[in-house]
């Protein structure tokens, strides 16, 4: 599997995999079902993120983001899904290491997460991929303004 850097053109491919619209909003937080490929390459406009998809051969099989925070010193990986066909099969937790070795030559040494709680499969790959909850009390900070108590997660390797 290869990591590669998003095209315009993957975003259709990309809309399809959610299911429902409960799938949407673990995913990327909407609540429109399904999301618009227009939707998927827009996100790709804003300076600071960095989208990428995996791949197996010539098949899709992965899609998520790095968020790139320089004042902060600091990168969120985000909006990472694996096509309905590749479940299970480790393709997040491969996805999850190339976004993580990404942030970390991008030169960013605090690499965080934020998962839905109700996402118990995501939770259980970003662990395997090596990803720890923060502090609890941090977490309540940065969930003070969020629709949603998000589990955070910092990658292991990063500073304390």
């Amino acid at each position: 599997m290869e990591l590669r850097p998003f095209a315009v053109a993957d975003a259709a491919t990309v809309a399809s995999w959610p299911a429902s619209a409960g799938e949407v909003a673990l995913w990327c937080g909407l609540r429109d079902f399904p999301v618009a490929a227009r939707v998927i390459a827009g996100w790709q406009l804003d300076g600071d993120v960095r989208g990428c998809v995996l791949t197996a051969g010539e098949r899709l099989v992965g899609y998520g983001e790095v968020w790139c925070d320089a004042e902060e010193g600091e990168a969120e990986l985000a909006r990472i899904i694996v096509a309905p066909g590749a479940r299970g099969e480790g393709a997040g937790r491969v996805l999850v290491r190339g976004l993580t070795e990404l942030a970390l030559r991008a030169g960013f040494a605090e690499i965080f997460m934020r998962v839905h709680p109700e996402n118990s499969a995501a939770l259980r790959c970003y662990r395997a991929a090596g990803f720890r909850q923060v502090d609890p009390a941090l977490a309540a900070e940065w969930n003070a303004p969020q629709p949603v108590s998000y589990v955070w997660l910092r990658h292991a390797d990063a500073a304390a």
